[in-house]
């Protein structure tokens, strides 16, 4: 007999209404922090540079702390690391069978890479220049990539974690691991005076709405499936889906 999924490929219900708040939410902030960056409105940039500024002076003064900021952020939550453990879950949902998982992460990634580039693109905001740097990274700063990749995929990570139920102690590590990581990957880029704060926090924004907007469409279309299907969404909502 085939295993089973513990994850569902239909989810119960509408679209969960705080999903939708926090989109909502997201958009609209998301949206404000880019129309100042992009006008460059003063007490924005002000911030900016006091911060970096000062995160320069520490990361010269520290530089055993600066080379682990460089392993964290160049290996452990570097874009690329982050992209390989989602394409590993989306590999995994779509052998396993939650295939409207698969597609729905595996979608949300691929958006967040191209809304990343044409914003960067788009807004063309230059990054931090310092006459000694301690680190390198190449085309416009905002949105970090590193905060919006780490963001998008942890937040991926902790909502299919939610959707198989598992004991709080899992959750709980689970939420801690992310929250460090997206939070860690942002005190990084701005230590190694490679991005604005607001990069990175543009880049937690768009992440967030990514994600939300993943868990908002994900429940739509399986809404739209029952009312097309209902007797093949009965049977399949009264157990996991098989895997196999």
């Amino acid at each position: 007999m085939a295993p089973h999924s513990p994850l569902h490929d239909r989810p119960p219900g509408s679209p969960p209404s705080a999903a939708r708040r926090w989109a909502a939410a997201l958009a609209g902030l998301s949206a404000v922090l880019l129309t100042l960056v992009a006008v460059g409105w003063p007490p924005l940039t002000g911030f900016d540079a006091s911060v970096a500024g000062r995160a320069h002076e520490a990361a010269l003064a520290h530089p055993a702390v600066t080379r682990t900021n460089r392993v964290l952020s160049d290996w452990a939550w570097d874009p690329w690391t982050m992209r390989a453990l989602a394409t590993a879950a989306v590999l995994w949902l779509w052998r396993r069978g939650p295939v409207r998982l698969a597609k729905t992460v595996g979608g949300a990634c691929l958006a967040a890479s191209l809304a990343q580039q044409l914003l960067k693109a788009a807004v063309g905001r230059e990054r931090p220049r310092w006459p000694d740097p301690v680190d390198t990274a190449h085309f416009a700063a905002y949105p970090s990539g590193h905060a919006m990749t780490a963001t998008v995929t942890c937040g991926l990570a902790v909502w299919l974690l939610h959707l198989s139920k598992p004991a709080r102690p899992v959750l709980v590590a689970a939420w801690t691991v992310a929250v460090v990581s997206v939070a860690g990957v942002g005190v990084t880029r701005v230590w190694l005076g490679v991005h604005w704060p607001t990069d990175v926090l543009g880049g937690w924004l768009l992440g967030g709405l990514t994600v939300a907007l993943a868990v908002v469409a994900h429940h739509r279309a399986g809404a739209a499936d029952r009312r097309g299907h209902p007797a093949e969404a009965e049977a399949r909502s009264e157990g996991p889906v098989p895997l196999g």
